[in-house]
């Protein structure tokens, strides 16, 4: 399994190179990979610092896509700023990340590590914790995750 990642400066850019590009490279790659999903998320807030899309200080992405009941959708993004993201900003080994939503209340928390060894710390010392004081379970309806080894040959 891959994952591929692309930031876009804006929704113009994203726009522009559906309408012109996107199909010329989709049609060169057909046969390079199967069950392929795309999600368009827009970034709501930064994790830690300023994001900027530059992987070469971090080996590790956690990601996290979140479906969360329509009614617990606020609360939710709440929780995020308050509880989650001070708790992994000040994590040792957490670079950055970005908080991001699609339609459909749908969510994605990416965050960059220096190494899995310090994701690894972070969660087993507070992910439980957390979870329970912002009551995640009350609001995710599903989640799927991973943790993501950088390719730094796959940088562009």
């Amino acid at each position: 399994m891959a994952h591929t990642f692309a930031f876009w400066e804006s929704r113009a850019f994203y726009d522009s190179f559906m309408a012109r590009s996107h199909d010329r490279l989709a049609a060169a790659q057909v046969g390079t990979y199967r069950d392929i999903q795309v999600k368009l998320f827009d970034h709501r807030f930064d994790v830690k610092t300023g994001f900027e899309p530059r992987f070469t200080d971090a080996d590790v992405v956690r990601v996290a896509h979140c479906r969360v009941h329509e009614e617990r959708v606020e609360h939710f993004a709440l929780m995020q700023e308050k509880v989650w993201n001070p708790a992994m900003a000040g994590s040792p080994g957490m670079v950055r990340g970005l908080f991001g939503e699609a339609p459909g209340h749908e969510f994605l928390v990416l965050s960059m590590w220096q190494s899995a060894a310090e994701h690894g710390k972070y969660r087993a010392e507070r992910v439980e914790r957390l979870s329970l004081r912002a009551q995640t379970e009350a609001d995710v309806a599903a989640l799927a995750g991973d943790v993501v080894e950088l390719e730094p040959s796959w940088t562009v």
